[in-house]
């Protein structure tokens, strides 16, 4: 009985060293959080691998995520991928479709996305806007001389008809009158656009955006299913613009080494250690008991020999 409680003293001794200085060195990665200190000396290994060398830890996890996982090569081959492009598709796809059957009026499918106070002031706004550009170009436009013109033209004309078949003298006053009464006309309609041609325009483009806007959105997209089409092509290349061409020049600005090392070391260490052990909590086990594993066999092999 002694000799055989001889031989499992060697592995079963081994087993919980083996056991213990696993779980203690898993431990002692995150603990303590804090140095300790004995009579005024820090004591060795304190604070914990993990809070001693937390910022160390933080920019080589950024670089190499940065460098190795998150890279322009990788994020591109994902984001540019078949696959990729088929859900982009596909969710638009679903969208129009859904669309097509929203009888929504175009005003309240986009209270969705923006208040009724916002799109007030951009239908203001752009109305505004617009109005104001075409008074602009109206009013340095030979317009009211080309009404004028075809006012007095078509006038003439008429009275021509009228008077067919009177005398020679009656032709040449009208032809006479032309050049006046154009430069009199041309001058009251002129100022008709300088004074009142951005309010009524303001009120037309008001008029119409209010009729767009109380429009289904269902009534809007009917028969325009070969515009939806080309708006998917474009959106698709739009994406793949962007991707191929500012990706770079947003990898650059946003800098996600920086970010991910920043996060890691504003990351509470608890809350840290709470992580990493939920993540890794069999493979944690695991090596305490590969620990206490070859403690035991350590132990039989001294008992044996």
């Amino acid at each position: 009985m002694n000799i055989e409680f001889t031989y499992l003293l060697g592995p079963l001794t081994g087993g919980i060293i083996g056991y213990f200085t696993n779980w203690l060195a898993i431990k002692m990665m995150f603990c303590p959080h804090q140095p300790k200190y004995l009579f005024g000396k820090k004591i060795p290994f304190t604070p914990g691998l993990i809070p001693k060398e937390r910022g160390r830890i933080a920019e080589a996890v950024g670089s190499s995520i940065s460098e190795n996982l998150m890279n322009r090569e990788v994020l591109e081959k994902n984001l540019l991928s078949e696959d990729m492009l088929t859900k982009i598709g596909t969710e638009y796809d679903t969208f129009i479709a859904r669309q097509k059957v929203n009888g929504e009026t175009l005003r309240a499918f986009l209270s969705h996305f923006i208040s009724k106070q916002d799109l007030k002031k951009i239908q203001s706004d752009a109305g505004g806007e617009l109005a104001s550009q075409i008074h602009s170009r109206l009013a340095d436009s030979n317009l009211g001389n080309m009404l004028a013109h075809a006012a007095v033209e078509h006038a003439i004309n008429k009275m021509e008809n009228s008077l067919l078949g009177f005398a020679f003298n009656a032709e040449q006053f009208l032809i006479l009158l032309q050049e006046p009464a154009e430069h009199l006309l041309s001058k009251h309609i002129n100022q008709i656009i300088s004074n009142n041609s951005e309010e009524i325009i303001s009120n037309l483009i008001g008029q119409e955006s209010n009729k767009l806007l109380d429009t289904p959105v269902c009534e809007l997209l009917k028969s325009h299913d070969e515009q939806l089409t080309q708006l998917r092509h474009i959106l698709l290349d739009g994406y793949r613009q962007v991707i191929t061409v500012h990706l770079p020049k947003i990898l650059f600005t946003i800098d996600i080494s920086r970010i991910i090392c920043n996060r890691i070391n504003e990351l509470d260490i608890e809350e840290g250690e709470k992580i990493i052990f939920s993540v890794m909590e069999k493979e944690l086990r695991a090596i305490v008991w590969l620990g206490a594993l070859l403690g035991g066999i350590i132990g039989v092999v001294n008992s044996l020999f």
